[in-house]
């Protein structure tokens, strides 16, 4: 029986039709049960008030590891990583993650298999089992996530940030773990990892610190009963929610000016000040507010400020990191190289937009607009899938009464000037911390942060030398934004008389110039559209070059539009310009009342370009970083990105950009942006809250502004000019091998990208593909990560190049080369092809309803669907009826087909295989590479040495799309 609470009601989105209850155990612990009838995925979240700040110094790191050591097995379920398998294999995921001060469990399955899924994961939290073997394997886990965060910038700042706080504060902590806290350091004094583990399992997971969201199909009576039969048995020793001694900062890790050397190429400054947390005056939103103004992007703003004197290209402003005890205010800012040398004046205007905030106090009219937003976007707020529902709502549950845990601190609703000023004045010289990171202070500090090896220097700043900052900073016109003309009135949905009828995309309207593609919204029921229009322009990716110009030409559009858009999308109407495989594609997507202004502004602004040299300057330097920072990819990252070059035959490399980016002027892309948009298809998709005649009125206005007038922008592509996406085909039973060292000489991590391509896109190998890879992907990853330890990431999964299908398997490893992870790769292979042939009957059933289940799963929101019908546009494949047709593959499937279908593409040896291994080598396997490269090979094993030189020696695949004349008006035009 549940403990008797008090009835109360948990405010919900207007539309939101899912039924919602709050019990509390016996045990004490709370459950928010919710019942969606139409739900594709029951799904469950356990939020347990227990982090890393509970970490026993010396064991840092040991509730992130007890978090990975509870998926293991249990008493009742002994069996090693049953739990993962048996989600996995009906059709769901799961995961978890430790934060300071609570840690989340979490999985998603489909619905007739959840309660045993759900007597599985409650397991966790009563008997677990813990096992000698698994514990020093996890450890090896562990410390394998933490080689892929040693040389990624946010986590060696975050940390950094950690270090320069009061020592005796659990902030200053270390969270993640590695080998050396997890293992050596407790042995020599003698400890057992495994008994402190269970110690601290025992002493602080306790059911009352749990909070536990359950999201099903069933009536909320019928969850109720599973709850209280699952969880009941959770212990409760009565814990108390752990608090931190307050502020983690004191005096002298205030006023100081923090110097620091990152990884990649860049410059960042980040401003940071303790405040008062917000959670504890959430619906007056203090941070919210200041936020929302240190943070804008429009006239006035700082932002504009900084981006009009070329200083910075991005600003983000907000409360950062917190707890109950302590919160962060952080200002982010993106530097540019004249920015770097203008620090000081930076802070300066920074304080000066501080103390004109003061100076207006504290203005309603801003609250009420700021609140408004916020209730729309509450109200109308897209479906997301229910583990990531879940996952929100428990994050909330400890913090925010039961009434609110939908809303936590989404919903400002009460003005109260004391409470914003109040963090307002916490935002002082004295009360700051600044951060200043940059690649040009190597070799000019003198302070290692131990963890991650930063390199750092500390300088004392006070309130005079700040003064003096803002005194010598520029008079620039700072001011509080105008009101936002944005905001959405017209919240009403459409009633196309036969919309009931569409339920995919119709070609509504074509010519020489475009082809519309149109769907109104039939499921949602929101004052929503989506719009997608790609600019096919051949001369855009003609060269190198090239492709550069069209890069910065996106970028400068963003920056031009950036101050006028900005107001779009704090009123929940976003739009983004970005480059593709044959131009540029220009996307909005939020509430359709006021689109069609954002659109014609965006478009006039294409049609009008024009190069400002000064920010030509700015975006190529910020085009120049992000080249140069691809050597610092992850080597996985790294090997997926040669994959894709090997693989798309118009791919080029990112070496040749940069090598052609120090000769480009402003003039060049003065030139080329004409010769661009001089031939062009717009390809157009548009669907939501939109009338078939509002849709083609957009795409009438769009030609008439690039097609039509006295001085027409673009002519129509001929007919030799249509583009296409082709891919190289890798030749029948031969494995290709592809050695290359990692870019980064100080990475120790390899990684493996062991690719299999098997077929252009059919409906009925589709099935098989997906099936082995739906079976294969828990095994491979228990082998390959639990059992054999080669890397903590490490993923098999399908691969689609625009309609050529295939499977690939990922390791990156620090402890094993390239080489020897794909050896393994093959022994797992011959390892599953036994499991393939033991399957029984009923096992093979299973996976084919669970693959079935999971490919009827209903889009959750209008952007999703887009994204998948843009997905069939884009590859040329217009298979919308793909998920029925595949399922009814599926439904014929038998396991013979299965087996066969391993047997002749997948297995080792099979004799229509077609393998290609991408070997990034990182600098702990630099000897291994020579080897590699020297060593004999098999009759049908080819190294490439040259990736060129092999994608011409090879045939291609057709490609799907072809010119648009090729594509008939088949579907009936919307009356």
């Amino acid at each position: 029986m549940a403990v008797g609470v008090e009835e109360m009601e948990i405010v919900k989105p207007r539309a939101d039709k899912r039924e919602y209850k709050r019990i509390v155990l016996k045990n004490s612990l709370q459950a928010l049960l919710i019942s969606d009838p139409d739900t594709d995925k029951s799904a469950a979240s356990m939020f347990v008030g227990v982090g890393s700040f509970l970490d026993p110094k010396g064991l840092e790191g040991l509730a992130h590891f007890l978090e990975h050591m509870l998926f293991y097995a249990s008493e009742k379920y002994p069996l090693e990583d049953s739990y993962s398998k048996y989600i996995t294999e009906h059709g769901g995921a799961t995961n978890a993650y430790t934060a300071s001060d609570h840690t989340n469990y979490y999985f998603d399955v489909n619905p007739d298999c959840f309660d045993e899924a759900l007597d599985r994961f409650a397991q966790f939290f009563i008997k677990p089992l813990m096992s000698p073997d698994a514990t020093t394997r996890e450890i090896k886990a562990v410390d394998s996530e933490n080689q892929k965060n040693l040389l990624s910038d946010a986590w060696r700042m975050s940390q950094l940030q950690k270090h320069l706080s009061a020592e005796d504060h659990p902030y200053h902590k270390f969270s993640t773990g590695n080998w050396d806290t997890l293992e050596v350091q407790p042995k020599a004094k003698g400890l057992d990892t495994r008994n402190d583990l269970l110690n601290f399992y025992e002493e602080n997971y306790s059911a009352n610190l749990m909070h536990l969201v359950i999201y099903a199909k069933e009536s909320l009576d019928k969850i109720q009963c599973l709850v209280e039969q699952k969880f009941q048995e959770i212990r409760n020793t009565d814990r108390s929610f752990f608090h931190s001694p307050g502020q983690p900062c004191t005096s002298e890790h205030l006023q100081i000016l923090v110097k620091n050397v990152p990884i990649k190429q860049g410059h960042k400054l980040r401003v940071i000040w303790p405040i008062t947390p917000s959670i504890h005056n959430y619906k007056e939103a203090p941070c919210r507010y200041l936020g929302h103004l240190i943070g804008h992007e429009g006239e006035g703003s700082l932002f504009c400020s900084l981006k009009a004197l070329g200083w910075a290209t991005s600003l983000s402003a907000g409360e950062g990191e917190w707890t109950y005890d302590y919160a962060f205010f952080k200002v982010t800012i993106e530097l540019t190289d004249a920015g770097h040398e203008h620090m000081e004046d930076i802070v300066g205007l920074l304080f000066k937009y501080i103390d004109l905030l003061r100076q207006s106090g504290v203005c309603q009219w801003i609250f009420d607009e700021l609140s408004a937003i916020c209730e729309t976007v509450f109200h109308y707020q897209d479906k997301i899938s229910p583990i990531d529902y879940v996952v929100k709502v428990a994050s909330n549950m400890q913090y925010y009464p039961p009434k609110d845990w939908l809303v936590g601190s989404s919903l400002p609703s009460k003005f109260n000037p004391n409470a914003i000023q109040k963090v307002l004045n916490e935002l002082s010289p004295t009360n700051v911390r600044i951060f200043w990171e940059s690649k040009k202070f190597d070799g000019q500090t003198n302070m290692v942060e131990p963890w991650y090896g930063t390199a750092y220097s500390v300088e004392n700043i006070n309130s005079s030398i700040i003064q003096k900052w803002m005194l010598n900073s520029p008079n620039e016109d700072l001011h509080l934004p105008a009101p936002n003309v944005f905001i959405p009135t017209d919240l009403s949905l459409k009633n196309a008389e036969d919309k009931k009828r569409v339920d995919l995309p119709r070609l509504l309207r074509k010519s020489s110039y475009t082809r519309l593609w149109y769907k109104p919204d039939t499921m949602f029921n929101t004052p929503k559209a989506f719009v997608k229009i790609e600019f096919n322009c051949p001369y855009s990716t003609k060269s190198p070059e090239a492709e550069v110009l069209s890069e910065i030409f996106t970028q400068l559009l963003m920056d031009y539009l950036n101050e006028y858009a900005y107001f779009a999308e704090i009123a929940g109407l976003s739009y983004g310009i970005s480059l593709t495989s044959c131009g540029f594609e220009v996307t909005l997507v939020g509430y359709n009342h006021k689109l069609r202004i954002l659109l014609e502004t965006v478009m006039e602004k294409i049609a009008k370009f024009t190069v400002k040299p000064d920010r030509f300057y700015v975006m190529k330097e910020m085009v120049t970083k992000e080249y140069q920072n691809y050597k610092f990819q992850q080597p996985y990252q790294q090997a997926m990105y040669h994959c894709s070059l090997i693989l798309q035959d118009d791919a080029l490399p990112w070496t040749e950009g940069l090598e052609i980016l120090p000769h480009l002027e402003a003039d060049h892309l003065e030139k080329f942006a004409p010769l661009m948009l001089s031939r062009a298809f717009l390809e157009c998709y548009i669907s939501g809250n939109i009338e078939p005649s509002e849709a083609e009125s957009m795409v009438q206005y769009i030609e008439d502004v690039f097609f039509k007038g006295p001085q027409c922008i673009c002519q129509p592509l001929l007919p030799s000019q249509h583009m296409t996406n082709r891919i190289i085909k890798l030749d029948l039973g031969s494995d290709y091998i592809y050695p290359v060292e990692g870019s980064n000489p100080s990475d120790e991590n390899s990684a493996l990208v062991h690719y299999i391509q098997v077929h252009r896109d059919d409906f009925m190998l589709n099935v098989r593909l997906q099936l082995f890879a739906l079976i294969a992907k828990q095994p491979a990853f228990h082998q390959l990560r639990s059992v054999e330890q080669l890397g903590y990431i490490t993923a098999l999964m399908q691969r689609n190049d625009v309609g050529i299908r295939g499977v690939q398997v990922i390791i990156q490893s620090a402890v094993k080369g390239p080489g020897h992870c794909d050896s393994r790769v093959e022994a797992f292979l011959k390892l599953f092809e036994n499991q393939l042939y033991m399957m029984t009957e009923d096992e093979f059933k299973s996976n084919v309803n669970a693959l079935i289940d999971m490919k009827l799963e209903k889009h959750k929101n209008l952007r999703e669907e887009s994204r998948f019908y843009w997905r069939e546009i884009c590859d040329g494949t217009f298979k919308f009826d793909r998920k029925e047709s595949e399922v009814a593959a599926l439904r014929q499937l038998t396991q013979q087909d299965l087996i066969n279908f391993f047997n002749q593409y997948i297995k080792v040896g099979a004799p229509q295989k077609r393998s290609l291994s991408v070997r990034v080598y990182g600098c702990n396997h630099s000897s291994e590479y020579n080897e590699d490269k020297r060593e004999s090979r098999q009759p049908n094993v080819v190294q490439i040495e040259d990736v060129f030189t092999f994608k011409r020696s090879q045939p291609l695949y057709g490609s799907f799309k072809g010119g648009f004349g090729h594509m008939k008006l088949t579907w009936k035009l919307i009356q």
